[in-house]
């Protein structure tokens, strides 16, 4: 892997950046946001000649759609601030736009036609594609980074032709998949695992009509025990408003600035419908379930990856219902949720991506971000404290023994780790000015 050269102004904004957070968070975290953020940008991105970018996850040489964003989210901050930041973000941009021209149904990407694939022997054989597993936060998390750099800088020049014609791709396999029966894609795998192929021939469990689109995989890259992913779905609907808004402003189409809101709207509508049950064992609470299959079926979880319904006042703060959200975060952060564990050094949710038992650093950090600021500081020494010894963040942890993890190098979880830790010195900073400090 080729080093990314770091513009001065992105160095000096970073270092400058890490060095409030040493002022409210202390040495140590200070140091681990300067070595993550520097590190996330000249060890897994590489510029191409053709004003692109290309992002692995970490210790897998692929990109992937969800992980090349949120890899991006505590530099957002900076976009208006650090110009030669925001072109790295647009070449970016450019390069999950074209992946999604040349396969929406895929979620991971080689750098070029390698040729390298996770299974040689999956039924897609693109040698473009690392991985063909449907996931509907592949088309999401792209257009909510491109709406991200366009409202913070103005700029407009990564909506081009091939920006536009993607955008309607994404709107017209979004409406595909409300009827998954009528739709092309399969994806089978010659494995004993149940959570890496899809039933029925490749098809997926059964589903009836909802009006919620159908999504193979979950964000873990795990296949949906139902079709239905409700925190995908929300987070889809948020990103319909912006393909909306950019149809709108940017491209001058009418018709697909309708089209989006629409289907945005009908997204909402059956999750209300058939998303929102009422709480197992209790006292019948509207709660969100994690997946439905529009045949009187519904699973209470939450998995660590995001859209996750932990998530979703980041990924959805447009089109959730707060009352629900709050009933379910309840759910989640308990042992009502099969992927909650408790440990005697951390506890947060896991998931059946990894070994049973295990916490993830970035549900960790969604759990701060959508808590209260007193939670954002606990829970920030909390993943401080569980890093192993090796000041990085990890895909998931022993919660008793943070020794033992997985994956020593996530991007990801760094980046996450990274955004709580900036928030926390937003918010002392601001307590400070307000209490009369300097």
């Amino acid at each position: 892997m080729t080093r990314t050269h770091l513009d001065p102004a992105i160095t000096a904004t970073l270092t400058e950046a890490a060095a409030r957070v040493r002022a409210t968070s202390g040495t140590q975290v200070g140091d681990m946001v300067e070595a993550a953020l520097l590190r996330t940008l000249t060890d897994t991105v590489t510029m191409g000649d053709d004003g692109t970018a290309f992002v692995i996850t970490g210790d897998i040489p692929a990109m992937w759609l969800r992980d090349s964003t949120t890899q991006l989210t505590p530099y957002l901050r900076f976009l208006d601030t650090c110009p030669p930041l925001a072109d790295l973000v647009a070449a970016v941009v450019r390069r999950q736009l074209a992946c999604l021209d040349h396969d929406p149904y895929a979620n991971a990407f080689n750098d070029g036609p390698t040729g390298a694939h996770y299974d040689p022997e999956d039924v897609c054989d693109d040698p473009h594609v690392w991985e063909q597993k449907y996931e509907i936060d592949s088309l999401a998390y792209p257009v909510t980074l491109a709406h991200t750099l366009w409202r913070a800088t103005g700029r407009t020049d990564v909506f081009d032709e091939r920006a536009h014609r993607v955008l309607r791709t994404i709107v017209d396999q979004l409406r595909t998949e409300q009827d998954h029966d009528a739709s092309p894609y399969r994806f089978q795998r010659d494995t004993d695992i149940p959570t890496e192929t899809l039933a029925r021939e490749g098809r997926g469990t059964a589903v009836g009509r909802t009006g919620m689109t159908w999504s193979g995989f979950r964000p873990s890259d795990d296949a949906c025990t139902y079709g239905y992913n409700v925190p995908a779905n929300l987070f889809a609907a948020q990103a319909l408003l912006a393909v909306a808004q950019i149809a709108a402003e940017v491209l001058d189409d009418d018709a697909l600035a309708a089209d989006a809101r629409a289907l945005s709207g009908e997204l909402v509508a059956g999750v209300r419908a058939f998303g929102v049950v009422p709480l197992p064992d209790g006292d019948g609470t509207p709660v969100y379930a994690y997946e439905v299959d529009g045949l009187g079926n519904a699973l209470h979880m939450d998995d660590a990856n995001t859209p996750s319904l932990l998530s979703l006042p980041l990924n959805a703060p447009d089109v959730l219902d707060d009352d629900v959200w709050r009933a379910t975060r309840d759910l989640v952060l308990s042992p009502a949720n099969p992927y909650y564990v408790t440990g005697t050094v951390a506890s947060g949710i896991g998931s059946p991506h990894t070994k049973p038992g295990r916490v993830w650093p970035i549900a960790l950090a969604v759990e701060a971000l959508t808590g209260t600021p007193e939670d954002r500081v606990r829970l920030l020494a909390v993943l401080a404290r569980t890093d192993g010894g090796t000041g990085r963040m990890h895909e998931s942890f022993d919660p008793s023994d943070p020794t033992a993890f997985s994956r020593p190098w996530f991007s990801w979880a760094d980046s996450m780790f990274c955004e709580v830790a900036l928030v926390v010195a937003d918010e002392t900073e601001a307590r400070s000015l307000e209490a009369g400090g300097v």
